[in-house]
């Protein structure tokens, strides 16, 4: 349930970070052998960007912890902690009920949102980090439901799930980019600098440029998937916590967002242009890119579905 816009920058530029890293490699290696005398092979290139989109989504998993705990600046708590013992208690007993057969980590991060999420690249390998201003402003049934929406995303699989579906989209974001950056070469170079090295430098730089392009396009294909598990993780949550739990933090959720708003409208400095980035918000055509549905909606979603 972490902000918006901070779930979107995260999720965006390790992703984009990484295919572009790809290519580059790739690039520096020779690997691209996927131009002929007639132009491209499209087979070729397209299992190229198969084999490599994938590589690049699963390096993307098997860094996901590392990075979350980077980005963040999470701090895994140390089970025999006093202080956050019944946070951690909370968390395995909510994993044992799922049937993970490994423990979660346990992490929390300085934050005045109300935020929490769950990362890891396997079932077995898993973190739930918790920012302050979760713990700080729900109770704790409220923190329950939050953290048995977690766990059931880990149960679900969720990450491995998301990397496949990131790894497809990669390789298409390639894919075209790769089609897009060799037709504008085409059209603007002549017959006598076909195979001169300043073609071959802007061909490269345009790769990366539709990448990136094509990278925030892909995002509304995993956001539109996201929000969909996000619903998942909701119901599962209620089995974990029971609904009226799992209710409660989303209702709590809702109001803080809702105060944190009028906040900003009655201030000066507020920025409509960034207000409509939050999670809330149903406005906006960003909504396309969110990973996390209206609030509103997931509530009545979940009041709605039986158990």
């Amino acid at each position: 349930m972490v902000t918006w816009l901070k779930r979107i920058s995260f999720f965006m530029l390790t992703n984009i970070a990484i295919i572009v890293m790809v290519s580059i490699i790739t690039r520096f290696l020779g690997l691209e052998r996927y131009y002929t005398a007639y132009g491209i092979n499209y087979q070729s290139l397209l299992a190229f960007c198969l084999v490599w989109g994938m590589v690049g989504s699963f390096v993307s998993l098997a860094l996901s912890k590392f990075m979350a705990k980077m980005f963040y600046g999470v701090k895994v708590v140390d089970p025999n902690d006093h202080q956050f013992a019944g946070l951690v208690n909370t968390v395995h007993n909510l994993a044992r009920s799922a049937g993970l057969n490994k423990m979660p980590e346990v992490g929390i991060y300085q934050s005045p949102d109300l935020n929490a999420f769950a990362t890891g690249p396997t079932k077995n390998s898993s973190l739930v980090a918790v920012s302050t201003g979760l713990l700080e402003h729900m109770n704790s049934s409220e923190l329950e439901g939050v953290l048995a929406h977690e766990v059931s995303h880990i149960a679900n699989g969720d990450m491995v799930t998301m990397t496949l579906i990131q790894g497809v989209v990669n390789a298409f974001v390639m894919f075209f980019a790769r089609v897009a950056a060799f037709l504008v070469v085409q059209a603007l170079r002549g017959e006598r600098d076909r195979n001169s090295m300043g073609s071959g430098f802007l061909h490269f730089g345009l790769v990366i440029v539709f990448q990136i392009l094509f990278g925030i396009l892909g995002m509304m294909v995993t956001g539109f998937f996201s929000r969909w598990r996000e619903f998942r993780a909701d119901n599962g949550g209620a089995k974990l916590a029971g609904k009226e739990k799992m209710v409660a933090a989303l209702q709590s959720l809702q109001k803080h967002y809702a105060y944190a708003t009028q906040v900003r409208q009655k201030s000066r400095h507020s920025n409509d242009s960034f207000q409509a980035l939050k999670i809330s918000s149903t406005n906006s055509w960003l909504q396309l890119l969110s990973t996390h549905p209206p609030l509103d909606k997931r509530i009545q979603v979940l009041q709605s579905t039986p158990l």
